[in-house]
């Protein structure tokens, strides 16, 4: 069975809706009670390449390997342009292409960061909406379930006043 995902606005109109129909309370839980609010939040199956891409490389930059790696690789650049090749070193001691090299590292990574940010985004408000409809239909069967427990109390009292006060 394929889920659907409702609005708010959707969930509000057929609630209404069923209530308009004459449903009685209970017809109107049940029917509340069946209907799913809303299908799979992960989007990770709709994600294109560079979605899936962006995201990797977002979650391999901020981790303490790619931190560790790129201090060695930027201490070898160094220690090899002082130490080993002193004289004929390709990126003498003001490191200029060492510069060059990190600006376009930053340029690329920081645009594929916030790609894989919006799409966190988009996935955290995914949730969100699900969180509230879901909220917002235990809210009814909550309501329902009162009134349920308040009838209960009432005929209870009602049967022990028939019956003497015992």
């Amino acid at each position: 069975m394929e889920k659907r995902i409702l609005s708010k606005k959707q969930l509000m109109d057929a609630i209404l809706k069923d209530v308009e129909n004459e449903l009685d309370d209970e017809e109107l839980i049940h029917r509340l009670l069946d209907r799913d609010v809303l299908d799979d939040t992960d989007t990770d199956e709709q994600a294109s390449f560079g979605q899936k891409a962006a995201d990797k490389i977002a979650r391999f930059a901020g981790s303490w390997t790619f931190i560790i790696a790129f201090t060695v690789c930027l201490l070898l650049w160094m220690g090899i342009n002082i130490i080993f090749l002193k004289t004929k070193a390709f990126d003498p001691y003001p490191f200029i292409l060492l510069n060059l090299v990190l600006s376009c590292v930053a340029a690329v990574q920081a645009p594929l960061i916030m790609m894989s940010q919006n799409r966190q985004e988009e996935k955290d408000r995914i949730r969100a909406e699900n969180d509230y409809r879901v909220n917002l239909k235990t809210e009814f069967i909550i309501r329902d379930m009162h009134k349920k427990m308040d009838l209960l109390i009432e005929n209870q009292k009602k049967i022990i006043n028939q019956s003497g006060g015992k």
